[in-house]
């Protein structure tokens, strides 16, 4: 279906008034709120902070009256770009509403979910906008303001790494990077809207390149660095120093810096003080991967029992990537699966691989737990069992299958600490050979599968050593479901190849001669009803040109 005309994301980020009513417990005007009132209320500076936590859960970013069903937050685009890969498989099912990312079909630019992608996206740059905008100048602000200040800027910066890295045009198979309109959007990636953008020069405002994107995200970073630890932290749901410098390790490895990337990386392990998830963290029925008080997890996103993502039922998190509940998407048919190529290369004494379900009487079956014995498939009885390469990984909250308003109510990891190890060795193997297999070994054997040896012998795939191609793979293998894989395919030109993948179903099961074409976001066609710059300047779509 194609998308109606909708108000322009920028304009919105540009112009959205700051309201606040109930969060603000001082004594102000709630109908109408001057930056100065909030910069000078704690309360009101707090309130903005949780707004970008919450943000995360945004329920119908285009429509709060029955919104499209991956309209329901920043867990949805991690989903979106988990299925653009070649390891994160989805049983074939009329339910699937993430369809058009499996099978490179209608993600153009005069499409619904290509509106969504970009709104949403932009509505998290907007709040964090609004919180820069409502301080003083950091030179004169207070030491609390700085830390919100830092707090925001840290987000932003996230923001802007996602959508570079999403949208920047980078050579492929099947699309050229001169456009239909002869215009050449190599390394181009989005505009920057900023506290001091005015509306007047959003509407001229064009899409910047790498190197001019890679600075302004850079000067935000460094200001959070800077000034993080001027306030407490709050929960974890917003980023701390060990965060900054997490997100400057994945800033590095996007611009392929990777003496840096690996510098940030350990800095980030060591700052944070966090250990990597146990044997039983990775395989708990109750708290597996649905939980931030979890030592390894740095970041994270949190839903409540009031959230309207949870009171959906069924436009959340748990819905679509936990297999095994009594009410979600993914039990009633698109089931999350890791590939088969995947699964078969894991070694069997590598905890992880806990995290799927086997062939059918497999051994490997009978070393798993299941909330419920209605999902193992291993059960005659059971009406809703785990298909093959099915994931055990995200469980229900509580472990509890049956009440949505318990099993939605989850943490959903933004970084985790394991992702520091694999930034930190890859980097290191792209700057001197064989320091990254050390590490990653040395990981590997400590925390994930005692007897792991890294290989001796390989070939080079896609142009990678075949070293950084293992490090790689196991890193693919730890994050996998969390919204991170998409980068490393697009950074490193690596090939999606979904028939020796071996379980995707016939519609989506493409092969591509490196990073794939789809991987190259569009931009919404309505963006240039208010920004005029814009037009004439997307992505060529790349809809339909593989079968």
């Amino acid at each position: 279906m194609k998308t109606k005309i909708f108000k322009s994301a920028l304009a919105v980020a540009v112009s959205a008034p700051l309201l606040l009513t109930s969060c603000i417990e001082e004594t102000i005007p709630t109908d109408y709120v001057t930056d100065g009132q909030l910069a000078e209320s704690p309360k009101a500076s707090e309130a903005l902070l949780w707004e970008m936590s919450a943000i995360y859960n945004l329920y119908g970013s285009l429509t709060k009256t029955d919104p499209q069903h991956y309209d329901w937050g920043y867990g949805s685009i991690m989903h979106i770009r988990d299925v653009m890969t070649e390891d994160y498989a989805v049983a074939s099912s009329n339910y699937d509403h993430y369809s058009a990312w499996e099978q490179d079909n209608n993600i153009g630019e005069s499409y619904m979910t290509t509106q969504f992608v970009w709104t949403y996206l932009w509505k998290q740059v907007q709040t964090a906008n609004n919180v820069i905008r409502a301080m003083p100048p950091v030179e004169a602000a207070t030491d609390a303001q700085k830390g919100s200040i830092a707090i925001a800027s840290a987000q932003r910066a996230s923001m802007y790494l996602d959508l570079a890295r999403m949208y920047e045009f980078l050579p492929n198979d099947k699309t050229s990077n001169i456009n239909k309109d002869g215009n050449d959007v190599l390394n181009l990636t989005v505009p920057i809207v900023s506290e001091t953008t005015t509306e007047e020069d959003a509407k001229n405002n064009p899409r910047v390149s790498r190197q001019d994107m890679a600075q302004f995200i850079l000067h935000d970073l460094n200001v959070a660095e800077a000034y993080i630890e001027n306030t407490a932290r709050l929960d974890k749901t917003m980023p701390d120093l060990a965060v900054v410098y997490g997100l400057k390790a994945r800033y590095y490895m996007w611009i392929e810096d990777y003496g840096n990337a690996r510098d940030f990386a350990r800095k980030a392990i060591d700052k944070s003080g966090a250990a990597p998830l146990s044997k039983e963290d990775l395989t708990n029925v109750i708290s597996g991967f649905n939980t931030l008080s979890a030592s390894a997890w740095l970041w994270g996103m949190q839903t409540t029992k009031e959230d309207r993502v949870v009171t959906s039922g069924i436009l959340n998190w748990t819905s679509w990537v936990s297999n095994e509940t009594e009410f979600g998407y993914a039990s009633e048919g698109p089931k999350p699966m890791v590939s088969k190529e995947m699964f078969d290369r894991i070694s069997d004494t590598d905890y992880r691989k806990m995290w799927w379900v086997g062939p059918k009487g497999s051994a490997h079956n009978r070393k798993l737990e299941y909330v419920s014995d209605n999902f193992n498939p291993e059960n005659p009885h059971a009406d809703r069992a785990v298909c093959e390469y099915g994931s055990l990984k995200f469980r229900p909250g509580s472990g509890d299958p049956n009440i949505s308003s318990v099993a939605c109510v989850v943490g959903i990891p933004l970084m985790r600490v394991e992702e520091m190890y694999f930034i930190e060795a890859e980097a290191a193997e792209h700057v001197t050979a064989g320091a990254g297999k050390a590490l990653c070994e040395a990981f590997m054997k400590q925390y994930r599968d005692p007897n792991y040896t890294f290989p001796t012998s390989g070939a080079s795939v896609d142009g990678m050593t075949a070293a950084v191609e293992e490090i790689v793979f196991q890193k693919r293998v730890e994050l996998w479901g969390e919204g991170q894989t998409f980068f490393d395919f697009k950074r490193l030109n690596i090939s999606v190849d979904r028939v020796a993948a071996g379980n995707f179903y016939a519609n989506c099961r493409f092969v591509t001669s490196g990073r794939p074409a789809w991987m190259n976001f569009c931009i919404v066609r309505s963006e240039g009803n208010s920004n005029k710059a814009i037009m004439g300047w997307n992505n060529p779509d790349p809809s339909g040109l593989y079968k």
